[in-house]
């Protein structure tokens, strides 16, 4: 057996969860109140739902949701600028999956745009723009880039590829969002959230050094995790530990993979193509300055927002509705407090982006609960 089926076998041994989970017991009975820790990463409130983990802690731990999906916080005007740009002559405009089924403002989304005859491709990886541009010389390749700071760097090298290879007819539209502003507001805003469970992926590349203010500014304990049923144990019972002992830290409980610092390579390829976008809404949320990247100014000839100005429309604040999608972010409801949930709102129906993305809250519930 190797090194990794036997970690794996560890991190979701059932004789281990039964373990975290009496040592959480023993651990909460010693609060002073109630502790509400918000998850940030969508593939941990899956992780959660799947295993069913929030059902083995007590009454005093809450687990909320948090802003952890980029699909889920991208605003209608930015899907309305993907639709825009999709439908100039003589463009491929290309994205990841999810992206294709989130509806814009007038209710269309990229994959019904596509059936209208505009060229709408999705990809696994963002280089695969590279091979597209090139067989297409003539065309205007569009890659609508999405992601936390996971991804960012695969679109910085999709930008160093693309001028080393002269692809002159490669653009790229920015919505590359960053979790810790994002994390401050929700901090700021105050009432929903005592702690965090930072997302392992995002700290892979940008370093647990990043969560250092929330603990330092707000008293908020936060602990990076890992996505397996143990790791999301492990941060539950390390932050009780934090709250019972007075502190308020930044806990790296996933080592195996997070450093401080985070990936240094990464982080200069980024910083060389990418500023921070002082205006930029987060779907449900509003408006969080520096909580985005944009191209900088010296690659503006690869930007399509400067390329096609006309296709993409200034930030709007979007109305709600009935959708509780922005509440659910916020951490200040759940999937099932929604009116819409499970009726007006499926995965094959979705109304807001939490049921569109796979990542999203709303589809982790409809996924594994059944008690709605």
């Amino acid at each position: 057996m190797q090194a990794a089926d036997i970690l794996l076998q560890m991190v979701r041994s059932n004789d281990a969860i039964r373990a975290f989970a009496e040592h959480i017991k023993i651990e909460a009975a010693q609060l002073k109140k109630p502790l509400r820790i918000m998850e940030v990463c969508g593939g941990h409130t899956h992780a959660i739902l799947q295993y069913g983990l929030d059902q083995l802690l007590p009454g005093t731990i809450k687990l909320v949701h948090g802003p952890g999906c980029p699909v889920c916080v991208l605003p209608q005007h930015r899907i309305d600028a993907a639709i825009n740009l999709a439908q100039r002559p003589d463009t491929i405009l290309v994205t990841l999956g999810d992206m294709i089924r989130v509806p814009g403002s007038r209710g269309v989304s990229l994959q019904q745009t596509r059936a209208t005859g505009a060229d709408v491709r999705y990809l696994y990886s963002p280089l695969d723009c590279l091979a597209i541009a090139a067989d297409n010389p003539q065309k205007t390749v569009i890659y609508v880039a999405i992601g936390f700071e996971t991804t960012t760097p695969m679109t910085a090298l999709l930008l160093e590829q693309a001028h080393s290879r002269q692809l002159d007819n490669l653009l790229v539209h920015s919505n590359h969002v960053l979790v810790p502003q994002a994390m401050e507001l929700i901090l700021a805003a105050g009432g929903a959230v005592d702690a965090f469970i930072a997302p392992g992926h995002v700290s892979v590349m940008a370093g647990a050094k990043q969560y250092h203010i929330l603990a330092e500014k707000y008293h908020a304990p936060v602990v990076v995790s890992g996505f397996e049923p143990v790791d999301l144990l492990d941060a539950v019972l390390r932050i009780i530990h934090q709250v019972n002992t007075g502190m308020a830290t930044v806990d790296n409980a996933y080592s195996r993979f997070v450093k401080t610092t985070g990936n240094r390579k990464a982080q200069q390829l980024v910083d060389k193509y990418f500023e921070p976008h002082d205006d930029f809404l987060w779907r449900g949320i509003g408006r969080i300055p520096g909580s985005a990247l944009k191209l900088r100014s010296a690659y503006g000839e690869r930007d399509a927002e400067v390329q096609c100005p006309e296709s993409c429309p200034a930030p709007t604040e979007e109305q709600r509705g009935n959708c509780l999608c922005g509440s659910i972010l916020m951490g200040l409801a759940q999937p099932t407090d929604c009116p819409l949930f499970a009726g007006g709102c499926t995965p094959q129906n979705p109304q807001g982006s939490c049921m569109v993305s796979n990542e999203g809250a709303c589809a982790a519930y409809y996924k594994y609960r059944r008690d709605w």
